[in-house]
Formats: C-alpha cells, structure tokens, sequence
C-alpha cells in the first residue's frame, strides 16, 4: 500500500488480513467475519494514525477482537449440545494456542501474531513495532521455540 492512500482505496486488502488473522484465531467464518468487521471499524475511525502501516495496525487489532471474541465465548460456554469429537479436538487446540500466546512476553506475541497469523513480511512488521528486522527475527525465533515447548505433547523431543 502506498502511503497517502484512503481508507476506501485500502479496504479490500485490509479486509483479507483482518479475516485471516480472525479466521486463525477463531476457526469459525461468522465470527472471523465479525471480528473482521470490527477491526475495519476501528481502522476507518483511526485511519490518520494508522494509515502509516495499516496492514500491521489491522492485523494487530483484529487479533485482538478475536481474542476477545474468543475468551466471551468460552467464559458463556456452559451450556447446549456438546461438541463433536474433532470439534472438540480443535477446541482444544486453539485453548492450548491462545494461552501459549498469551504466556509470550509481549514484544514476541505481537511479532509472532503479525509475522504468522497475519502472515505479514519481516519488513511490515518490523516498521509497524519501530524496530529492525533483525529484532523480529529474533523475536520470532524465540516466540516460536517457547510456544513449541508448550504445546509439545509430552514425550516428545
């Protein structure tokens, strides 16, 4: 995206990195659309802030609408018709996932959310958190290491 562009000419690109990262975190297409949804909302009435790196701005906030989506869901979840057992299976997998995350320190959550969930180059995301590159690979690495020692199944090395 070139600097300068309007949030219209911007919207559709924006929107696939919003519902991907949404998609990733929620696994559901109604509520990656919502979260979608909201991130764009916030993106319109913030624009002159985060028109500078947008693809970076939205794929932050729309993480963080879906995180929440998902911690509202299963805060209500107590009650109707139990789960399939791959269903459930998923369940299980993104609970793992999100706590992972949220055990990273902050500066490599949010290189490994943008780098992975929103799929953005090192560059973007190094210009959207202020730093060099070389400070989000290293970010990644270590991120990427201590959620795989987490969510290893145990036993394994």
């Amino acid at each position: 995206m070139a600097d300068g562009e309007t949030f219209e000419e911007c919207f559709d690109e924006l929107w696939a990195i919003a519902y991907r990262v949404a998609y990733r975190v929620l696994g559901g297409r109604s509520d990656a659309e919502d979260a979608a949804q909201e991130a764009m909302v916030r993106a319109c009435l913030a624009w002159r802030r985060a028109s500078h790196h947008p693809e970076p701005w939205v794929a932050k906030v729309a993480a963080g609408v879906a995180i929440d989506t998902w911690r509202r869901r299963h805060r209500r979840r107590s009650d109707g018709p139990a789960p399939g057992v791959d269903e459930l299976a998923l369940v299980e997998d993104r609970v793992q996932l999100n706590g992972a995350l949220r055990s990273l320190p902050r500066r490599q959550r949010e290189v490994v959310v943008l780098r992975y969930l929103a799929d953005l180059p090192e560059a973007a995301v190094a210009a959207a958190l202020g730093c060099t590159a070389g400070t989000v690979k290293q970010h990644a690495s270590r991120g990427i290491a201590a959620l795989r020692r987490q969510l290893e199944p145990a036993g394994e090395s």
